[in-house]
C-alpha cells in the first residue's frame, strides 16, 4: 500500500492551557478511535517546531497514513492577557460589554444565528443576579434569626464561597475573559505581538506547500477560526493568491462574526473582503447547539455577497454519534459541547477529528462519506 503523507497546521482557540493539554487530548482521541476500527493509530512524543510551533507525528500503519501535525502555538500571548482576579474582570468585563453594546450588529448577529447572542449576554447577566442572589436570599432569612449586619456578613461570605463555583460551571467567567479580550482585539487590532506570530505562522504554511504531501490541512478551532482568516490573507500574498489543489481549510466552531460584526473591525473586515477575491478550499463544521458557534454562517458572506472560494457548511451532527449519556447537551455542558469537534464519539464519524487528520480519506473524501449519512 502507497502511503498517504498528509500534514496538518492546527491553530486553536482562547485557550491558555496549550500544546500540552492538546497534545495528550489528541492521544486520547486517537486511542478512542483505534478502539473503534482496529486502526493502530501511534501518536509520537511532540518535539520544538521551527516557528513557535510543536509537532508530533501520527502514524496510522494500518491505513498506510502518515501525518506530521504541527501545532500552531500562541497561548503565551494569550497568558499575558488572561484576567486571573475576579475585580480586574468584572470591571474590564463591563468597559468591554460597553463597547460591544455601542458596535456589536446585534440585530444581524440574531438572524444569522439566535444561539450565540444568547450566549455572548448571558455572561454578564449571570455574573451580576448569581452573586446577589446568593447573598441577598440567605441574609434575608438569616435576619429573622440575627442582627441585620450579621446576616448581611453571612449572606456576603456564603455568596464569596459558592457564587465562583457556580459561574464557573456556567462557563460564566471565560466567556467573559474571550469577550473582553476579542473586544480589544476588534478595536485596536492584533498589535506588535501577535501581528508578528502570524507573519511566522503563514511563512512556515506558506514554505511547507511546496513540500512531499498528498494533503494540506489548516485546521482551526473556536478563536482560532476568527485568527484563521488573518492568516489565509498572509499565506495568500506570500503565495501571490495561489494556493495548491491539495490544500484545505477547516473551520471547527466558527466563532467569525464575534469580531466580522464588529463596526470598528475595520482591519478583520479587509482581511474578509481580501479573502472573498480567493479561490481556496475551505470546509466549515460548526454544530447547531453549540451556543458559541455560528452553524451555516460563511464568514466570507459577512462582508460580500459573492465569493471565489468552493466552500462547505456542515453540521456535525453529534448527537448521531453519541450515546444519549455521553452527549453534551445542556447549559452545563456548554464549554466540553464546544470540544467536542476534537474528540471522537461512541461511534465514528467521517468528521471525527482523528478521521480527519489520520484516516486515509481525504477531507473531500470524507465531506463526501458524511453526506450520504441519513
Amino acid at each position: 500500500m502507497q502511503k498517504f503523507k498528509r500534514k496538518v497546521f492546527y491553530l486553536g482557540g482562547f485557550d491558555p492551557r496549550g500544546v500540552r493539554f492538546y497534545h495528550q487530548l489528541y492521544r486520547d482521541q486517537a486511542a478512542r478511535y483505534t478502539a473503534l476500527t482496529g486502526e493502530a493509530v501511534a501518536v509520537s512524543a511532540r518535539r520544538a517546531g521551527p516557528a513557535n510551533s510543536a509537532i508530533w507525528t501520527v502514524t496510522n500503519a494500518s491505513a498506510g497514513v502518515e501525518t506530521d501535525y504541527e501545532y500552531l502555538r500562541w497561548e503565551d500571548l494569550i497568558g499575558k492577557v488572561w484576567i486571573r482576579h475576579p475585580f480586574t474582570l468584572a470591571w474590564r468585563a463591563a468597559r468591554a460589554y460597553a463597547g460591544h453594546a455601542r458596535l456589536m450588529q446585534f440585530g444581524r448577529m440574531r438572524k444569522l444565528r439566535r444561539g450565540p447572542v444568547i450566549t455572548i449576554l448571558y455572561p454578564p447577566i449571570l455574573a451580576v443576579l448569581i452573586p446577589l442572589l446568593l447573598a441577598l436570599v440567605p441574609a434575608l432569612l438569616l435576619s429573622l434569626l440575627l442582627p441585620f449586619w450579621a446576616s448581611a456578613l453571612v449572606g456576603i461570605g456564603i455568596s464569596a464561597f459558592f457564587s465562583g463555583r457556580i459561574l464557573d460551571k456556567l462557563v460564566v467567567s471565560w466567556l467573559l475573559r474571550f469577550m473582553t479580550y476579542h473586544g480589544a482585539l476588534a478595536a485596536d487590532g492584533p498589535g506588535d505581538e501577535l501581528n508578528a506570530r502570524l507573519d511566522q505562522f503563514a511563512a512556515r504554511i506558506a514554505a511547507e506547500l511546496d513540500g512531499d504531501w498528498d494533503e494540506i490541512q489548516l485546521v482551526t478551532h473556536s478563536a482560532g477560526t476568527i485568527l484563521g482568516m488573518s492568516l489565509l490573507r498572509r499565506i495568500l500574498a506570500l503565495r501571490g493568491g495561489a494556493l495548491p489543489d491539495h490544500f484545505v481549510m477547516v473551520g471547527m466552531g466558527q466563532v467569525v462574526p464575534v469580531i466580522g460584526l464588529r463596526r470598528d473591525a475595520g482591519w478583520y473586515h479587509a482581511d474578509l473582503k481580501a479573502l472573498a477575491d480567493q479561490p481556496f478550499r475551505y470546509v466549515d463544521i460548526s454544530s447547531p447547539p453549540d451556543g458559541a458557534a455560528y452553524y451555516n454562517v460563511n464568514p466570507l458572506r459577512l462582508v460580500a455577497d459573492q465569493f471565489a472560494a468552493r466552500v462547505d457548511m456542515l453540521s456535525p451532527r453529534f448527537h448521531l454519534f453519541y450515546l444519549a449519556e455521553n452527549y453534551h447537551g445542556g447549559w452545563s455542558n456548554k464549554y466540553e459541547a464546544h470540544f467536542d469537534y476534537l474528540r471522537v464519539g461512541d461511534r465514528l464519524s467521517p468528521l471525527d477529528f482523528v478521521s480527519l487528520t489520520a484516516g486515509r480519506r481525504t477531507v473531500d473524501e470524507a465531506v463526501a462519506a458524511f453526506r450520504t449519512i441519513p
